[in-house]
């Protein structure tokens, strides 16, 4: 459909042409040695494009203090990029406003088109780009494709267009419907006119300005995108969100606060008023940016308390994604890695520092005997049961932990192997002080648990040594008969295993 589509438009014999002035115009400024009394002498064969060009440099938009009364001291003054860039415009504009639109209203098409290109110049300007007439007329013909796609599809292009709620989810349903949306069908038409790139690259890419590789042409692609954004603001029905848009995109990608970025919009419609007038586009029912701001700022202030409240949820998401990272699903304590990683930083710190650090393994003494007899979920039930005494019994700066399986931890920093042995044997009597019900099953549990301690006497070279010795003190307790609790000791490390 796409490739299609591009043939179409190439071989439409409607489509618009380049002036021939401007044709002229172009050809004699990209000569090696340019002659600017020649371009004036040939600007100067069209008086009215002429008279416009003399207007406009007149005008408050350029705010030159002195009168220019000739194309050539306008040259001279503005400069050949400022005066090309008006005969191009001025000539384009008056060839393509006659041509007659079928899919959308041909008055919001030129509104949105000066609003755009005023706000592009300004950006420019703000900041301190050197091409502000390249992204003026940038801006003015880079939505030149819904004209092209208008003139080649016809009532199928103008049902596209009558469909999308705003400009920005137009492109979307061009390329969704024709494979190919009016911003790559403006590029198609700056190859065909053989424009330079800082204009056509600008009118190709507005859209995606993230995907050109040049610096220099893509801060100019940018300005064109956003002052897209900015007349969106003057001409959409529901301002709001434009607003809101332009005012995150300027603090994001220019570092421009909210108070400069209005103060800017407002200049953007007083100046497009004027640029209208140079234009001849009628935009009378264009209001001023405080006006717009008024009939906006309650949707506004839903939208900013949505944002924050989107923000909220966000921050509570993350939260619960990092907990659930470091969480064990079933019993609610720390899981195998958020273990590991504790026991290895306090660990360290004990052998660096001399600090104490113990460690209890829990094992559920039989515990394959209490999913045969009553049922996975049961055990399950039982090991969120032994996660809550297990988090109780945890002092502020321990971590409870399910090692795997039936087999729970407790890291206890600057606890004692004597006191850790203590909250071992309170944890015991609490498991096995009475069954554990659940509806109307009543399971009999107890644990084996193993305490082993980093102190003076007894430190381990490496944290894998640390919890095999709480390992071989629960394999003791069991071999003792269960539901006990063992201390590891160095004296008999290998005789205390089952």
């Amino acid at each position: 459909m796409k490739e299609e589509l591009i043939k179409k438009i190439r071989a439409c014999p409607t489509l618009p042409s380049l002036p021939a002035i401007a044709v002229q115009v172009l050809e004699l400024a990209q000569k090696d040695h340019v002659d600017i009394a020649e371009i004036a002498r040939v600007i100067s064969k069209d008086p009215a494009l002429s008279s416009k060009i003399l207007r406009t440099v007149n005008s408050s938009f350029y705010g030159r203090a002195n009168t220019i009364s000739t194309i050539s001291h306008a040259l001279v003054l503005l400069g050949l990029q400022s005066v090309k860039t008006l005969v191009l415009g001025f000539s384009l504009v008056g060839n393509l406003s006659k041509t007659k639109t079928k899919g959308f209203k041909h008055v919001d098409y030129w509104r949105r088109s000066v609003y755009a290109a005023t706000a592009a110049r300004l950006l420019a300007g703000k900041l301190h780009i050197v091409q502000q007439e390249e992204c003026f007329l940038g801006a003015l013909l880079m939505d030149i494709g819904m004209l092209v796609l208008d003139q080649v599809l016809g009532e199928a292009y103008g049902n596209v267009h009558d469909s999308a709620p705003n400009h920005q989810q137009l492109a979307e349903l061009e390329h969704k419907t024709f494979g190919l949306n009016h911003a790559e069908a403006s590029g198609i038409l700056a190859e065909q006119w053989k424009l330079p790139p800082v204009l056509a690259v600008p009118m190709a890419f507005h859209g995606h300005p993230k995907d050109i590789t040049d610096p220099a042409l893509k801060k100019l692609t940018e300005v064109v995108w956003l002052s897209g954004r900015c007349a969106d603001v003057f001409v959409d029905l529901n301002p709001a969100d434009a607003i809101a848009f332009v005012r995150k995109a300027f603090a994001d990608s220019f570092q421009i606060n909210q108070a400069d970025c209005d103060a800017m919009m407002n200049e953007i419609s007083t100046k497009t008023k004027e640029v209208a007038s140079l234009f001849e586009v009628n935009i009378s029912d264009g209001a001023n940016f405080e006006g717009v701001l008024k009939r906006a700022n309650e949707t506004l202030v839903d939208l900013t308390l949505r944002s924050q409240q989107q923000a909220e949820k966000l921050a509570k998401q993350n939260i619960k994604l990092k907990e659930q990272a470091v969480t064990d699903g079933l019993t609610g304590l720390g899981n195998r890695a958020s273990f590991d990683q504790f026991l290895a930083k306090e660990f360290a710190s004990a052998l660096t520092s001399g600090h104490v650090i113990s460690l209890l393994m829990i094992d559920v003494d039989h515990f394959k005997k209490i999913n045969d007899q009553f049922g996975h979920p049961i055990g399950d039930e039982v090991l969120k049961t032994l996660g809550q005494i297990l988090r109780a019994a945890a002092g502020p700066n321990d971590m409870a932990a399910r090692y795997g399986g039936e087999e729970l931890a407790l890291v206890m920093p600057n606890i004692s192997k004597l006191a850790a042995a203590a909250v071992a044997e309170k944890i015991r009597r609490a498991v096995c002080g009475k069954p554990m019900v659940f509806g109307n099953v009543s399971v009999p549990v107890s644990v084996s648990i193993g305490v082993a301690a980093v102190e003076h006497r007894l430190p381990f070279k490496e944290v894998g040594h640390f919890v095999k010795a709480a390992d071989l003190a629960v394999y003791a307790a069991k071999h003792l008969g269960r539901n006990c609790v063992k201390i590891f000791t160095a004296a008999k490390p290998e005789s205390n295993a089952a």
